[in-house]
């Protein structure tokens, strides 16, 4: 790599704790040993990247780039990494790495590793136009998909379409999404293709239209109904899956569960959650969490026709884009590119 080809390189970054996002020129690191580096194209930003940036803890010291959302091309490839070639498609997401040799790995648990690394926390992330990572955290971009469609795969469409395909629903059977936003309609779409009767639950009656075009069968109007009595008036949900923001909802909905039914939470805001535990030991219901397959979550959705709505802005706008996110704003998915 050149010089001037190092000066060409930007990140957002925040350099003080609760200091504001600003473009700053980088240095791109070279790959070392089993690592790759990726010339970045697109990258979501993710409610947990904004509370990165507003509280920052990063374990490689400031400035820090948040940033776990991640589609580019392979620019270097590290010493002793094989099966990656530079410019191919690739991407990286809240999986950044892990340790090969604890339990956890040894098992094929990689996501559970204690010493497991996260972009933008572990190391600099991918609100920029370079990131080196680790190369067994990379998944490959199919053909079909752009860059800015594939980034949010690597946390938001990975984590909902895991969370369907891990919780024992059979295609037929009542699937419930509580929330309609950069998760929940992802959901909502992987749900329907996948063959489940699929329900939302929102808060008024302007999403009802939102989420029927999404795929779902049944719209619950949770302002205006009780949701848990709503779904047992629909059979019951076999999965009740949780994207909202607020954790408020849960208990009322465990009463909408079919016996053994699942209720799984991949979005929350920290609050406690106080759930009725009498009513989910007596019909051994659940409360369960999610792992990971970017790659096949991104050729399902090439079969099936599953695509993240995403609104777009370029990295130097990534200050703006943020406070746009942060406030609601966005269309489903904000997403950022490079001019690469």
């Amino acid at each position: 790599m050149s010089e001037t080809d190092r000066q060409v390189h930007s990140a957002a970054q925040v350099t003080v704790p609760g200091g504001p996002v600003h473009l700053a020129p980088v240095q791109p690191r070279e790959p070392g040993p089993g690592e790759v580096r990726l010339d970045v194209r697109a990258f979501g930003i993710r409610g947990a990247d904004a509370g990165m940036a507003a509280n920052p803890t990063p374990a490689y010291g400031f400035p820090i780039t948040p940033g776990h959302e991640v589609a580019g091309v392979v620019a270097e490839v590290g010493e002793g990494v094989a099966g990656w070639r530079v410019g191919e498609r690739a991407g990286v997401g809240w999986f950044g790495g892990s340790c090969g040799h604890c339990t956890a790995c040894r098992s094929g648990d990689v996501v559970h590793c204690a010493e497991r690394q996260i972009p933008g926390l572990t190391y600099p992330g991918g609100w920029a136009t370079t990131i080196t990572v680790p190369a067994a955290a990379l998944v490959r971009i199919p053909d079909g998909l752009s860059f800015e469609e594939a980034a949010p795969f690597g946390c938001a469409g990975v984590t909902t379409f895991n969370a369907l395909r891990h919780s024992g629903a059979e295609p037929g059977e009542l699937v419930a999404v509580l929330g309609i936003g950069g998760l929940g309609h992802f959901a909502l779409q992987f749900a329907a293709a996948a063959g489940f009767e699929t329900v939302a639950i929102g808060r008024g009656e302007d999403k009802r239209h939102t989420a029927l075009d999404l795929g779902a069968h049944h719209y619950i109007d949770a302002s205006a109904e009780d949701a848990g009595k709503a779904l047992r008036a629909l059979g019951g949900a076999r999965l009740v899956l949780s994207t909202a923001s607020s954790s408020k909802p849960l208990a009322g909905l465990i009463d909408g569960l079919t016996p053994h039914g699942r209720l799984t939470v991949v979005g929350f805001d920290g609050t406690p959650l106080d759930l009725p535990l009498d009513k989910l030991v007596m019909h051994a219901r659940h409360v369960t969490g999610s792992p990971v397959d970017t790659e096949q979550a991104m050729r399902f959705a090439l079969a099936s026709g599953v695509r993240p709505q995403v609104q777009t802005a370029p990295l130097k706008q990534a200050a703006e884009a943020l406070k746009t996110q942060q406030a609601g704003q966005a269309r489903f998915r904000m997403v950022l590119t490079t001019d690469g």
